[in-house]
């Protein structure tokens, strides 16, 4: 895609993508079902997700939900409720993580735009961004306990990476809602973000970081993430490592000349 275009791709009924200006939007779109994932839904929010992920022209990925909720978690309605249920629940689960995955891994930032109720599979789903703006009304839930199930979509991963290990704890076995504002002061949350000013600071978080340096966030990101795995020295030596590939940047280029200009720098992602 060139800068500028704007281009609209029906994913599915119930998953829409959008790419405009470096920015690829994938937003849930059952609002009547409260943006709740069935298997064809969690398939598809997979495809979108990926196919934006390993689109170059695409800097920055946002993630949201149309209606009252941003996702509420697996369709219940779509269940039986015994042991059938199995390869339902699998039929969601495979591809709802590798979309958790992508979210979290991708090189490039990545954004969820939290509207409304964060449940079950949908809490993790919403964690998995780079950043995650929070609408006033936002709320996250576990919701696992109240239908005797345990955690999927990543949410046992970063509950206590957000929370801490105590507090992870008391969100999921005591199945209490967090709100927004509980949130971003907790850490699940970067920001909370007044109604009548949420879409265009979604809009605004989203350009910046689509004209930003790319490759720069994309090391960052897998800096942070093997940081916890590695002992200093071998965190020092990959930071050594990327910093100075980096430097072979056409960003870096960019970002050096402006450093000692007038002039904002005009990345270009290469």
């Amino acid at each position: 895609m060139t800068d500028g275009a704007d281009d609209t791709d029906g994913a599915s009924d119930n998953v829409t993508l959008e790419r405009t200006d470096g920015v690829g939007r994938v937003t849930l779109d059952r609002p009547d079902v409260y943006n709740s994932l069935d298997a064809a839904t969690a398939r598809d929010l997979r495809t979108a997700v990926v196919e934006l992920a390993e689109d170059d022209d695409v800097r920055c990925l946002v993630l949201g939900g149309n209606g009252p909720a941003f996702c509420s978690g697996a369709d219940l309605g779509s269940f039986a409720g015994d042991e059938t249920d199995r390869k339902r629940l699998d039929a969601v689960a495979t591809p709802l993580h590798k979309a958790v995955e992508t979210l979290a891994t991708a090189k490039k930032p990545t954004v969820t735009a939290v509207s409304g109720v964060a449940a079950g599979g949908g809490l993790g789903l919403a964690l998995a961004a780079d950043v995650v703006l929070a609408h006033e009304d936002a709320r996250f839930e576990f919701t696992y306990t109240r239908i005797g199930l345990s955690g999927d979509g990543g949410s046992t991963w970063f509950l206590p990476r957000l929370l801490g290990y105590r507090r992870a704890r008391e969100f999921a076995l005591l199945d209490e809602p967090i709100s927004a504002a509980d949130a971003a002061a907790e850490g699940l949350a970067t920001e909370v973000v007044a109604a009548d000013e949420f879409d265009d600071r979604v809009d605004e978080v989203a350009r910046e970081f689509a004209s930003g340096p790319t490759k720069a966030y994309a090391s960052i990101k897998g800096l942070l993430a093997r940081g916890e795995d590695r002992d200093l020295p071998a965190q020092l030596a990959a930071e050594k490592d990327t910093i100075t590939r980096l430097s072979g940047t056409r960003d870096y280029a960019t970002g050096y000349e402006a450093f000692f200009g007038d002039e904002e720098p005009e990345f270009e992602g290469e």
